[in-house]
């Protein structure tokens, strides 16, 4: 018999409801006695009970989380039952996993749990900001309404992250691809050449030397070049998700790049703004909401600087006092905090910042994919037509001599 964890099954039912009518549907139990005690609390007289193992599903993203509660939300905000909601939005999905999840946090809420703390259960896919939103909806009575902020808020946030990654891929994937080409051209093509340019007799030009030691380092030690290079990236990017130091010290650097530091800095600020709002529009008190909107910003500094705001804050500063000694926002959006804090209306204008900066992380993206073609053709074509250039100057020469 298969152990809780290592295999999940899902119960397929048909029976009959009070009226006589023949439903049918989908369960997640430890076994049928479990199912039918289940469903004659519901009311159902099951006629026929069949039980399959679910296939492993995919890894739960960012991504998957949003979809949920875009649908969670749109169930409620129809008058779909709570519990009806989770089990239409469960069979729908294609990911087993998710479906598992839900099925899970059902289960916990079917038994008298709160949703947030069904939610809390699951911390790897259901941050504090997602449960402390859950819990102020579920206390106020509104909890449709910040599912659907929730859900708006999700669905922004994962956009600019995919707008960055998007930047940030293709530079990436042609570095690669030009060190793949090279270390191809060092290892099998120049050797080549070697041996014909041995045959002249004569002195080789100074790039076409370089290169061929550049080459017979490659021939020689490709396995060590690929395996530090792998392994020093691998070791670098653990290093950075653990070391908070380390982590510090990247994201400084990063927020100082020549227009990708730009890019990555609005799309902070974007997300920060967009958390704040979120939390203030809950009703979340201003010193707790910090408490989540730190992380959220996607990178240590304005983690850094969010801890020195609730430190600030919590001592009776203003919200913009605090976060212009912090000197990592720019000015419009201290102003309009400023303005936010006049009015009594903080959520609105963090909100309109959010805004301003998710378009300006907009046009950047676009901005960059036109600019960056041309740069990259002409350091592609600098680089191998370089290489190309040093290995046929001595045929050059040849043939001046000829």
């Amino acid at each position: 018999m298969a152990t809780a964890g290592i295999q999940d099954f899902v119960f397929e039912w048909e029976g009959k409801d009070r009226h006589g009518k023949i439903v049918r549907g989908e369960t997640r139990a430890g076994g049928e006695n479990q199912v039918q005690a289940t469903l004659r609390r519901q009311g159902i007289f099951p006629t026929k009970i069949k039980k399959r193992r679910m296939r492993s599903g995919k890894k739960i993203k960012p991504k998957d989380i949003a979809l949920f509660t875009r649908q969670l939300a749109t169930m409620m905000k129809a008058g779909v039952p709570l519990l009806q909601s989770f089990d239409i939005v469960a069979r729908g999905n294609t990911n087993t996993s998710v479906t598992r999840l839900l099925n899970d946090i059902r289960a916990d809420v079917e038994v008298g749990t709160s949703l947030n703390a069904a939610f809390r259960k699951h911390p790897m896919y259901f941050n504090s900001l997602y449960c402390n939103l859950v819990e102020a909806g579920e206390s106020a009575g509104i909890l449709e309404t910040l599912l659907d902020r929730l859900a708006v808020y999700m669905e922004k946030t994962e956009a600019i992250k995919g707008k960055i990654k998007s930047a940030l891929m293709y530079p990436s994937a042609v570095i690669v691809v030009t060190f793949v080409v090279i270390a191809v051209i060092m290892i099998f093509v120049v050797p080549a050449f070697k041996e014909v340019f041995s045959s002249f007799g004569a002195d080789l030009p100074a790039p076409t030397l370089l290169v061929m030691a550049i080459s017979e380092i490659f021939v020689q030690w490709w396995w060590l070049i690929f395996g530090l290079l792998g392994g020093g990236i691998y070791f670098f990017i653990q290093a950075w998700k653990r070391s908070p130091r380390i982590q510090m010290t990247m994201d400084r650097l990063l927020l100082k790049l020549p227009i990708f530091g730009v890019l990555i800095e609005k799309s902070a600020v974007a997300r920060w703004t967009r958390t704040l709002s979120t939390m203030f529009a809950a009703g979340v008190p201003l010193v707790e909401a910090l408490d989540s909107v730190g992380g959220a910003a996607g990178n240590a500094v304005y983690a850094q600087a969010t801890e020195k705001i609730q430190q600030e804050v919590s001592t009776g500063t203003s919200l913009t006092a605090a976060m212009t000694s912090t000197n990592v926002f720019p000015s419009m959006v201290l102003q309009m905090t400023a303005i936010g804090e006049e009015s009594g209306s903080i959520d609105h204008m963090l909100g309109k910042a959010a805004d301003f900066y998710e378009e300006e992380v907009d046009e950047m993206v676009a901005g960059l994919s036109s600019l960056m073609e041309p740069i990259i053709i002409v350091f592609l074509g600098v680089i191998i037509g370089g290489i190309v250039v040093a290995m046929y100057l001595p045929i050059f020469q040849l043939g001046q001599v000829v």
